[in-house]
């Protein structure tokens, strides 16, 4: 598509939320500000009452988002600093509050002025959307002795402001937007927005840890069930389990914004690249949330509560529990463990103490190998002494190192155990066949360790690492084998 030349001598006027960067600053703000205190509720609810711009003012008086951080559209911005170059003055126009719209042009050193919400120069009482963004712009323009001006913005709301617009430029823009912009400015120059595909939120929600969810199968499994009925209902709590924790992951990613984008892989993430919305990602996980408790509650009441009990504390770990040493690494295992306890209730079979044992020291070793990937990372590869976001500094890593090591080396020995235990000889008519799985699982476990040494994880999780890993499919199967023969005999 061609564009005619840019006209040097009317200014530009460039929208912030969803035009200069993808994401929404004051949504931004508000989860930094939930994710400080939940109880900042409340406050919020009672700042609301004062008005939007009021509103915004005491939020952004109280957090604001990283300016340095922002996911700033790529191609957008380099125009920007072309017109710039080419002797263009550019002002920034947001209904952002004015805190946050001067972090953002200190920050990018484009602009030559500002004007937001709750600028000294302006009502107080103003939001600057609509009407009064193109009225604040036009009495801008007039003053700095033009008779015109170009917009650039993205939404339905910035319509009002392209129709007194002599040039626009659209940024993001959705097609209905497009298509009436297109009516008044034909010739408006576009920069379109990376759609949200399907395979973008299949990897917001990380499709692939549903994987983890197959833990609910375990009891059956343990317990030699193969009634088709019990297996069905497993099914159903299956979906509903990774529903539910694939809001969770959203309600992470969201809380975690600021540490994610200063990540040097996490940063790609959907939400911190902001190819999702903040405000969609909040639909999709509400939505999700209400389909999990309602395929839950179909499956079992039982099942639902202890659903709302992994729900607690997963947020719980989002919002605080990550950040302290030591217990971040056992509520994770616990949470593993979490779901075989629920695939027992929903299932309605005994859950063997063995089982439980062994789950606990595996999945808490899984948990101290996907912390030390991600302390390898950070740490290492930069000048820094703590992980942000975490509880922990360089000289933690040997020790973690060990806690997960001997972990490991605990999970078989409870195996090995179990093997000569009553209960096993028992469930098992040729349980030594079981001792086959002993040096399987501790080549398993020294060789993943060794990686996490190597730095070959990458700060990925263990489990994620492992669906792509060849060797991992073969000690399953190769463990899966020896259970059978164990089971059923040759």
């Amino acid at each position: 598509m061609s564009h005619p030349p840019a006209n040097a001598a009317l200014p530009l006027y460039v929208d912030l939320d969803g035009t200069l960067v993808h994401s929404d600053t004051l949504h931004e703000s508000l989860l930094l500000l939930l994710r400080a205190n939940p109880l900042n509720l409340f406050r919020l609810l009672w700042w609301l009452l004062g008005g939007k711009a009021a509103f915004k003012r005491q939020v952004a008086q109280a957090v604001r988002p990283d300016a340095a951080t922002l996911p700033y559209h790529a191609d957008f911005l380099a125009w920007l600093q072309l017109q710039r170059g080419n002797g263009r003055a550019l002002f920034l126009a947001t209904a952002a509050d004015a805190h946050i719209a001067q972090d953002v042009a200190q920050h990018l050193q484009l602009f030559d002025g500002v004007l937001a919400t709750n600028m000294a120069s302006q009502d107080a009482t103003l939001n600057l959307s609509r009407h009064h963004k193109r009225s604040a712009i036009e009495q801008h323009m007039r003053s700095q002795g033009h008779s015109g001006y170009a917009y650039a913005g993205n939404s339905r709301d910035d319509l009002v402001v392209w129709s007194g617009a002599a040039e626009a430029v659209a940024v993001n823009a959705p097609a209905g937007v497009l298509r009436q912009l297109q009516r008044q400015h034909p010739q408006a120059r576009v920069f379109p927005g990376a759609a949200a595909s399907l395979r973008t939120w299949l990897k917001a929600i990380r499709i692939t840890q549903w994987a983890k969810n197959g833990l609910l199968f375990v009891p059956l499994l343990a317990a030699h069930e193969l009634n088709p009925a019990l297996w069905t209902t497993v099914a159903w709590a299956f979906l509903a389990f990774g529903l539910c924790a694939s809001a969770t992951y959203l309600i992470n990613d969201l809380l975690d914004l600021p540490n994610d984008r200063r990540h040097r892989i996490k940063r790609h993430r959907p939400l911190a690249a902001g190819l999702i919305s903040t405000a969609a990602a909040v639909q999709v996980l509400l939505l999700m949330l209400l389909s999990a408790f309602a395929l839950a509650l179909w499956a079992s009441p039982v099942f639902a509560a202890m659903l709302a009990l992994y729900t607690a504390i997963t947020l719980a770990y989002s919002l605080y529990l990550k950040r302290v040493a030591l217990l971040d690494v056992l509520v994770l295992s616990g949470l593993y463990t979490l779901r075989i306890g629920a695939g027992a209730l929903v299932a309605g079979v005994e859950l063997s103490n063995w089982l439980l044992v062994i789950s606990l020291f595996l999945f808490l070793g899984l948990a101290l190998v996907k912390r030390c990937a991600e302390l390898e990372e950070v740490l290492l590869d930069t000048e820094v002494s703590s992980a942000r976001g975490r509880g922990y500094h360089q000289d933690d890593l040997p020790a973690l190192r060990a806690m997960g090591v001997a972990s490991g080396f605990f999970t078989v020995m409870v195996l090995a155990l179990y093997i000569d235990s009553q209960n096993g000889r028992e469930l098992y008519a040729q349980p030594e066949w079981l001792w086959g799985a002993i040096p399987i699982l501790l080549w398993w476990i020294m060789r993943i360790w060794l990686k996490t040494g190597r730095r070959e994880l990458h700060g990925e999780d263990p489990l994620q690492f492992a669906l792509h890993d060849r060797f991992s499919w073969f000690t399953v199967a190769a463990i899966g084998v020896l259970a059978a023969v164990a089971t059923y005999g040759l």
